[in-house]
């Protein structure tokens, strides 16, 4: 039996104006301090803070992306003190036109560079994803962005279905753990919700609009026989 751990964090997830380098040096010491074995990161957008990662987490020697003009490609990187199979990104497939009416410009753009990453490990795969974010943080059928989201999430069920070897799925959804989004995609596809019947709020409510409630909408899932002997919620 392989036991590993596995953590999954959005780097930013918050304003432009944060000061991501003394997030990063932070974010790094912590998990160069634990016990964790891969960590998967979402939103590191640049090399420059891709850089800044490798070098506040020495013991994770292994590093996997998809090189992109600016930076790794969907802002995904996977680290590992274990060896790693070379990487394999999944971009989603472009929104039809009549699933993106009424939604900003900004986020019609930026649907296109989502996707999901793939690191093979020899008995297991790693997946790492990122989700348009839902700036109204409605999830209903009625949402403009319910329709869009549906796409992303039928997308990566996709390339999940094609893989011949268990599974841990984690990264920022972007949807919450309530919607029926969510609990579609977990009948679809079969995984397993380690932090069920319960999940903590992963955005903190600091950076939310007054009317807002945070939820949990970052996620790690496998499937069977993959299984959690514990977990626990970093960062808080």
């Amino acid at each position: 039996m392989v036991q590993l751990t596995v953590a999954t964090l959005n780097t930013r997830g918050m304003p432009l104006r944060s000061q991501l380098s003394a997030r990063y040096a932070a974010i790094g010491a912590l998990f160069e301090a634990s016990d964790v074995d891969v960590v998967n990161f979402q939103e590191v957008l640049t090399y420059y803070h891709l850089r800044q990662l490798l070098q506040a987490m020495p013991s994770y020697r292994h590093a996997s992306y998809r090189r992109s003009l600016a930076g790794p490609a969907g802002g995904l990187l996977t680290l590992s003190r274990t060896a790693l199979a070379s990487p394999e990104y999944r971009r989603f497939p472009l929104p039809p036109a009549a699933h993106a009416v009424g939604l900003p410009r900004l986020s019609r753009r930026l649907a296109h560079l989502k996707g999901v990453l793939l690191t093979r490990l020899p008995q297991l795969t790693i997946a790492n994803t990122h989700l348009l974010a839902n700036r109204d943080g409605d999830w209903s059928e009625a949402n403009r962005y319910y329709r869009l989201h549906q796409d992303q999430l039928a997308a990566l069920a996709q390339v999940l279905a094609a893989l011949n070897q268990p599974t841990i799925v984690s990264g920022d959804f972007n949807i919450a753990r309530t919607s029926p989004l969510f609990t579609s995609f977990l009948h679809t596809t079969g995984l397993l919700d380690p932090f069920a019947p319960s999940c903590p709020p992963t955005f903190h409510a600091s950076y939310l609009s007054p009317h807002q409630t945070p939820h949990c909408i970052d996620f790690l899932l496998a499937t069977p026989p993959v299984t959690a002997t514990a977990t626990r919620l970093t960062f808080t």
